[in-house]
């Protein structure tokens, strides 16, 4: 099964980090958060990847085409270029690097994964957040309900719009998440192909009528993540994250 994420975004709320780079790959522990999202796919057993491109996608795609010349030791003879890789037992990974357009919406991008997808269930999160979701119960659950979508609903800091439940289905997004049980979309989704007959195209933002008609049709199932989740949206929470890293205590890190 393949794991898709939006990495296509202009960042600006970490403008002091995306001048020079998509913030997907802003560090943490020396590491883009884009690598830390794949390794907690990864360490599930999800190893194939869709990378959803846009703002300055060229550094994304520049960073996967020379990873393995980054992180392994190397010998280069100087005289005819030849380059010998040592160590190479790294990450059995495949990246797709898609273009999906520098002015498109989620929704857009979101449609333009599927449709390179395919007619098979897929993975979809943000390049901007992690988690220490069980990535395997959460599939359990999208095919125990049936439904064409599932969301990971997270309890986070209060500036973002909730999510109100009906059972284990969404029923509509709350405005203020202080009200009723303050949940909110989380990412970490698992789709079916489908869901893109709900987007109308590049225009269109996945977290307004896309989710709202999925939750209207009852559509959309609501995976409860009541532990670890931390979007990076500030320069403070890099700072929090990269703390948390420093001192090993990153809830997030479920590989070896």
């Amino acid at each position: 099964m393949k794991v898709a994420i939006l990495a296509g975004g202009l960042g600006t709320r970490l403008s002091e980090e995306t001048t020079v780079k998509p913030k997907p790959m802003v560090e943490i522990g020396g590491k883009p958060m884009l690598w830390h999202i794949m390794q907690i796919y990864a360490a599930y057993g999800f190893k194939e990847f869709v990378i959803a491109l846009g703002y300055k996608g060229e550094i994304i795609k520049d960073y996967f085409v020379n990873y393995h010349y980054r992180s392994r030791s190397l010998t280069v003879g100087l005289r005819d270029g030849e380059v010998a890789i040592h160590q190479r037992d790294g990450e059995d990974w495949i990246v797709h690097l898609l273009d999906t357009g520098l002015d498109t919406n989620t929704g857009g991008r979101v449609k333009r994964i599927a449709q390179f997808i395919g007619d098979e269930t897929f993975m979809l999160t943000y390049g901007d957040g992690v988690c220490n979701v069980n990535i395997v119960r959460l599939l359990d659950f999208h095919r125990a309900q049936g439904k064409l979508a599932t969301v990971t609903a997270v309890r986070p800091p209060a500036r973002f719009g909730g999510i109100v439940f009906d059972g284990n289905l969404v029923s509509h997004f709350a405005e203020k998440p202080q009200v009723g049980e303050g949940w909110i979309n989380g990412g970490f989704f698992v789709l079916e192909p489908r869901i893109v007959d709900y987007i109308a195209g590049d225009a269109t933002l996945w977290e307004g009528e896309p989710m709202e008609r999925l939750a209207a049709e009852r559509q959309l199932a609501a995976y409860r993540h009541a532990e670890f989740w931390q979007c990076m949206d500030t320069l403070r929470d890099v700072r929090h994250l990269e703390n948390l890293w420093a001192t090993g205590q990153a809830p997030w890190k479920v590989w070896r």
